[in-house]
Order: C-alpha cells, then sequence, then structure tokens
C-alpha cells in the first residue's frame, strides 16, 4: 500500500490511504509484516473501509445476530465481529515491538490512550472498561481495538467512529457483548472532519508509542 505518506519523528512512516476494500489491505498488512527486517521503519496506515464486517480468530457466529448484505470477513485478529464503515477512522499499527521494548498489552494500553486524549483534547472524557479493549464515553464505545503479533511485529489495530452510519452495529454484538451500546464523535458533538480526525489521531498515537 503506498498512498499519501510523510515521515514523522522516530521513524514512524505514516500512510494516508483514504476509502480502500478491506481485504487486499489486510493482505498487504501481512505481507508487510512477513517481509519486513530489523531495520524496517515502523508504519501508522490510515484509512476509512466500504462496509463490511470482520470476525476475529475467535469469533463465534452467533454474534451476528441478523443476516445482511454487508460481507463478512474472517481474518486473523484477535477478538470478536466488528463493523467497519465511511465515515470511521482506522488506524492500522506495523510496529516492531521488540525494537520499541514493550509487549502488546502495553502496546494497547498506549493506543487506547491516544483516543482518549484526543478526545479530552475536544471535551469529551473517555474511559477504559476492564477486561473489554477499546475506548468507551458514558458506557458506550467509540473505539475498538484488535491486533495480530507475529515475530514481535503487529499488524491491524483500531477503529474511531468518527462521522458514519451506526445502523449495522444493530446486527451485531459489537467485539461479542450483547447490547453493547455505540457511539461516535459526531453525536459527542466533535465536528472533526476526516482528514482533522487523522491528524489529531496521528499527533495523539505518535506522543504514546
Amino acid at each position: 500500500m503506498v498512498g499519501e505518506q510523510q515521515a514523522v519523528s522516530g521513524g514512524l512512516i505514516v500512510r494516508h490511504l483514504g476509502r480502500v476494500a478491506y481485504e487486499p489491505t489486510w493482505r498487504a498488512m501481512q505481507a508487510f509484516t512477513a517481509q519486513r527486517a530489523a531495520d524496517t521503519p515502523d508504519e501508522l496506515w490510515l484509512l476509512e473501509h466500504p462496509p463490511v464486517y470482520t470476525q476475529g480468530q475467535a469469533g463465534k457466529p452467533e454474534h451476528l445476530i441478523a443476516t445482511t448484505d454487508i460481507p463478512v470477513v474472517p481474518i486473523d485478529r484477535g477478538g470478536q465481529i466488528t463493523y467497519h464503515g465511511p465515515g470511521q477512522l482506522v488506524a492500522y499499527l506495523l510496529v516492531d515491538l521488540r525494537r520499541r521494548g514493550y509487549g502488546v498489552r502495553e502496546l494497547v494500553t498506549r493506543m487506547e490512550q491516544a483516543v482518549i486524549d484526543l478526545l479530552a483534547a475536544e471535551g469529551v472524557a473517555a474511559e477504559r472498561q476492564g477486561g473489554a479493549p477499546g475506548v468507551y464515553v458514558a458506557g458506550a464505545k467509540i473505539a475498538a481495538l484488535g491486533l495480530r503479533v507475529r515475530q514481535g511485529c503487529t499488524y491491524h489495530g483500531l477503529a474511531l467512529n468518527v462521522d458514519m452510519d451506526l445502523a449495522p452495529f444493530a446486527t451485531i454484538n459489537p467485539c461479542g457483548y450483547a447490547g453493547l451500546a455505540v457511539t461516535q464523535c459526531r453525536d459527542l458533538g466533535v465536528a472533526l472532519s476526516m482528514p482533522q480526525a487523522e491528524r489529531a489521531l496521528t499527533y495523539a498515537l505518535q506522543a504514546v508509542l
């Protein structure tokens, strides 16, 4: 994946990919991770997907509670089923944890903190919930997280609901939790355009990684 590229400090390459199909992007992450060497710079891919449900490795089919015309793609990240669609900012983190000196749990914590910090800057109080990775506002999920680690290097990442149609979440148990409410920046009074959200999330991730 190429897209618009910019380098930021710490050797992290940021790619703005626009709206791209899910499966080719996933395959590109796998290929990048398989081919990277010890000195390959880490990358952050920022993008949107057309409507798609993704089912994690341990995903249970019963968490898709109604049939729709939205495709369901079984993938290799952790976690259960979630939804991606236009207006949701997806950030894929392709990082070498061995080089950074911390593990996947620490990376998850840092990713959550980036979203919490981004929302705090917009006047929204967000938080974690024990045992349920992601970021929540008043109990409603605004960002989902899921990663895969191969030979100490990660891919997949996080999805932040910015300004999207939330209706497809109603046909799943989001991340395996029945009745879990979801929310988005727009409904919380945060009027970020997608380019603005991309910049804010880039800065927030750069600060915590």
